[in-house]
């Protein structure tokens, strides 16, 4: 089951870390796990990024983390806005980064460390500004399977 794959300690953990992101940035991060994921990841969360309604920020500067724990598979789908802004790489490196974290067992970290260096993006590129609001949840979503 999805929702059992983090302790509520660790969603705390990964909330606070997209809390963290957020905070100096206009931009907005979104967390979906799920437990298996039926056809290609990428297509996959690019649903979720829909289902989510993360394609409807202002300035297009959405950023989903997808996982499919019992498929061990991830993906991170950036939004036009921003990824306009970043290098062609940009979610590589930060992908390789959590993927050898989560090899070694350490899923809260690898995905709150990918959540905080999209935030670094997202802060250069979208600042916060006076008048901004959280227009997406924070909170965790989670498949039905």
């Amino acid at each position: 089951m999805s929702k059992s794959f983090f302790s509520k300690e660790d969603q705390a953990l990964i909330l606070s870390a997209i809390k963290e992101a957020e905070i100096n940035t206009s931009g907005e991060i979104r967390v979906h796990i799920e437990s298996k994921c039926k056809y290609d990841v990428l297509d996959r969360a690019a649903d979720v990024f829909k289902q989510l309604k993360m394609h409807e920020t202002a300035l297009r500067n959405g950023v989903l983390f997808y996982l499919a724990t019992e498929d061990r598979q991830f993906a991170i789908i950036g939004d036009v806005g921003i990824n306009s802004k970043v290098e062609d790489t940009f979610w590589d490196e930060i992908k390789d980064d959590m993927l050898s974290k989560f090899k070694a067992g350490a899923f809260k970290e690898g995905l709150s460390e990918g959540i905080k260096a999209s935030g670094v993006a997202l802060k250069e590129h979208f600042p916060y500004q006076s008048d901004d609001v959280n227009e997406l949840s924070d909170e965790i979503s989670f498949g039905k399977n």
